[in-house]
């Protein structure tokens, strides 16, 4: 320890001792720091780091072990052989290098001690290297002890230093590492120093090609400073690097993290990251899925290949199991290839597919199957029925009056009557009866194994629970019609068994509603006519098969021409002439009134507001027409689109047209009469509650039905019923109209009466307005009198 003392206070320079002493720290600091970033690096990233490292801890190494020489002072002239001295700075980057890839060989015992060791060996080799390339007038000889004792010092140190950096990655346990580094290479110098003694020999003299000790302490400062400086900006970069990689890094796991699908990142079946969404779908946080075998998640494991495997079974962490899509693509992910799987759950889709799946085979509103199924089932037990030579029976059914309850109660209740219905029929079912909602207020019922009185009993048995249902406010409303057709005897395939069934429906209406009916052949051939009746009537107007005609309502004291009816006439291509009394029933019950009444009304009120005369037009109403929604509109809009003025308009409401929905009818008219727009009770005396419709409605005019007016001269009945119906309309200040006044006898009694208009053959068979044109075209009676 002495000797070692005087070598360095006795022979060296104390500022240059320094000087190395700081290139020494450095040069540790840097190289040990550089080995941390190696270590938690692979493949390229870690070869570029170690040897870094070893460039910056060689050379600092080096730089210490000359500056230190430097600042030896032996007393006598001495230089540095050139070659000697770069091999020697290769020595210590080279042996540098091979310890700390020693020390970071993955799974080599005590990988860390034996590097430190080689690197202090490295650190020996280089400085009696250095050694040799002194060159000085004297002869240097060495004691043997301390050379061992140098070359322990940095072995020892030198591997408790790396075992010591590489144990944490704290900063102390860096700045630890660097300490021991540092102490291993002065202890390894200065030791081997005080092992060399020179004996000054006048005879040695120094080589031409040596280097001044001055120059090469410069050039070493230089180089060293330059060295470490340079490692120092790597470092700093990297650094910088790596923060910005971290930003990055946190931000594209916020993105992933904000994806709705789950997303994996995997190194062969290993999980190297998941984003959130996956995690909550497996029911774990992240980290916990790091390092997961996939296939333990997946029932059905991702493809290997590059093709995608759209559908899989997830495993969640509570046993259960996740349908979901996985998509796989190859990434490069920390510089190596990783699977990165895309991971959407289904469980969403499978119950939209379930739910689209079961509205194809079942009615939305009820839940009974429709149509479709309906028809898949009747096609299968049809083909039963015939292989086992067994009967079976369709039922059709339908609600009666069910727009009625729409109208009245709303369209909510007639939802719920409908579904009240399905349950009332479901519940009279037995084992392999099906009912079916085709649409609308229609349904079927499938009954296999039934002939006709079994299939009597169930409509029977239909019908009696559906009258004694508790359906809401539309209960007494709730009655059905239904149409039987028997396999094989009505027919054997399915569509003519439906239709069958259909047209006994239709016959069951057709004779009062809330029976049931079973298919004869007959009914064929009438409904078959009166449905093609009903397709042509629905393209009547298109086809401009509807004419208008007219016939004039006369003052019965002046005989002047006050106004006109219209009426509806019907010139069928094949049929000819059809009666207003057939196919205008038929327009209400199937609704094609309201396109035919409206182009009544426009074309009627289009033609009155050409005519020079001011002169009234009548227009029937139909019930259906009064109770549609938005009537008293389309009567405006007519007038302003015609042009004709209000009072013009006289507008026939029928008995029954306010029996229907008084309430309703009524508001609907005071709308129209609100414009200007006149009303006229049509066929008074031939419904119900003739008087109480009069008091709660202020009419413009009373029509007495024709049927009155033919027997008036000849019936003292009807005679009787006119005088009262003159008499209220007197007094109720109503003026009244007789129809089918036809003739002179007639005529002469109704004037007799005092009542004030007449409308018959008398006055003019209706006829087209041209056939008229003397009174929609000639001057008023008063103005004929003041010419």
């Amino acid at each position: 320890m002495a000797t070692l003392y005087d070598c360095i206070a006795g022979y060296h320079d104390l500022k240059l001792v320094m000087l190395a002493a700081v290139v020494c720290n450095l040069a540790a600091a840097t190289s040990l720091t550089l080995l941390d970033h190696a270590r938690v690096n692979a493949g390229r990233e870690r070869r570029l780091w170690l040897a870094t490292a070893a460039l910056a801890g060689g050379t600092g190494i080096w730089a210490t072990h000359f500056i230190a020489m430097l600042a030896f002072s032996p007393g006598i002239p001495s230089a540095y052989d050139l070659g000697l001295t770069g091999l020697s700075l290769l020595i210590a980057i080279g042996m540098a290098a091979a310890g700390f890839w020693i020390a970071l060989w993955p799974g080599l015992p005590a990988a860390a001690w034996i590097g430190g060791a080689q690197i202090g060996l490295g650190v020996g080799a280089m400085h009696f290297t250095g050694m040799a390339a002194f060159e000085v007038a004297g002869r240097v000889t060495w004691d043997k002890g301390l050379v061992l004792a140098a070359l322990a010092a940095g072995a020892g140190l030198g591997s408790l230093a790396l075992a010591t950096t590489l144990r944490a990655s704290s900063v102390r346990a860096k700045l630890a590492g660097a300490g021991l580094m540092v102490a291993g290479i002065c202890g390894l110098h200065f030791t081997a120093m005080s092992a060399a003694m020179i004996a000054p020999d006048p005879s040695v003299a120094l080589s031409g090609t040596a280097v001044p000790a001055e120059i090469l302490a410069v050039a070493v400062a230089l180089a060293s400073i330059t060295i470490l400086l340079l490692a120092f900006a790597g470092l700093w970069l990297h650094l910088r690097d790596e923060r910005r990689s971290a930003l990055e890094g946190d931000r594209m796991r916020g993105l992933a993290n904000a994806a709705v699908e789950g997303l994996v990142v995997c190194d062969g079946d290993r999980i190297v990251t998941v984003n959130d969404s996956f995690a909550d779908l497996v029911g774990l946080r992240p980290e916990a899925l790091t390092g997961v075998a996939l296939s333990g998640l997946l029932a059905e494991p991702a493809s290997t290949g590059a093709a995608e495997t759209p559908e899989a079974q997830l495993r969640r962490h509570d046993g259960s199991q996740v349908p979901v899509e996985v998509i796989r693509r190859v990434i490069d992910f920390a510089g190596r290839p990783h699977a990165a799987l895309a991971v959407r759950d289904l469980r969403a889709r499978k119950r939209a597919e379930a739910r689209i799946a079961y509205l194809a085979h079942h009615d939305a509103l009820t839940g009974a199957p429709n149509r479709t199924r309906f028809n898949a089932r009747l096609a299968q037990e049809l083909a039963l029925a015939q292989a086992a030579d067994r009967p079976l029976a369709v039922l059709c059914a339908d609600l009666d009056r069910f727009k009625e309850v729409n109208d009245l109660f709303g369209h909510a209740a007639g939802d719920g009557l409908l579904r009240a219905v399905c349950a009332t029929i479901t519940a009279v079912l037995g084992p392999g009866q099906m009912l079916a909602r085709l649409g609308g207020d229609e349904f079927a019922v499938l009954a296999p194994n039934l002939d006709a009185a079994g299939a009597e009993a169930l409509g029977e048995a239909i019908l009696a629970a559906l009258r004694q249902a508790e359906t809401g406010p539309a209960g007494a409303i709730a009655a059905a019609s239904l149409g039987i057709a028997i396999f094989p005897h009505d027919g054997v395939e399915a569509e003519t068994l439906m239709i069958q069934a259909d047209t006994a429906l239709y016959r069951a209406k057709q004779e009062g509603r809330g029976r049931l009916r079973f298919y004869e052949a007959r009914m064929g051939v009438q409904v078959r006519e009166r449905r093609s009746l009903e397709h042509d009537l629905r393209h009547a107007v298109e086809r401009g098969e509807l004419r208008v005609v007219y016939q004039p309502q006369t003052r019965i004291d002046t005989g002047e021409a006050v106004g006109f009816e219209a009426l509806l006439r019907w010139h069928h291509p094949e049929r000819g002439t059809v009666p207003p009394d057939l196919f205008i029933p038929i327009a209400e019950e199937t609704g094609s009134i309201l396109q035919i009444g409206e182009w009544v009304l426009r074309e009627t009120c289009r033609e009155a507001a050409s005519w020079q005369r001011p002169l009234r037009i009548a227009v029937n109403v139909s019930a259906v027409q009064l109770h549609a929604p938005g009537f008293s509109e389309l009567v405006h809009e007519v007038l302003f689109t015609t042009g004709l003025a209000p009072a013009r308009l006289e507008l026939e409401i029928t008995e029954t047209a306010l029996i229907r929905d008084l309430p309703r009818a009524l508001a609907t008219l005071r709308r129209v009469k609100a414009m200007g727009v006149r009303i006229a009770m049509d066929d008074f005396g031939t419904g119900y509650s003739s008087l109480s419709n009069l008091r709660a409605f202020p009419f413009d005019k009373i029509k007495i039905d024709s049927s009155f007016t033919r027997s008036v001269d000849t019936s003292e009945q009807a005679a009787t019923i006119v005088r009262t119906v003159l008499g209220l309309g007197r007094g109720l200040g109503l003026p009244v109209l007789a129809e089918g006044v036809e003739t002179s006898a007639e005529l002469a009694f109704l004037g007799a009466e005092a009542c004030q208009e007449a409308q018959g053959y008398l006055f003019g068979r209706p006829a087209p307005i041209a056939t008229f044109r003397h009174l929609t075209e000639g001057r008023p009676p008063a103005d004929e009198d003041a010419a």
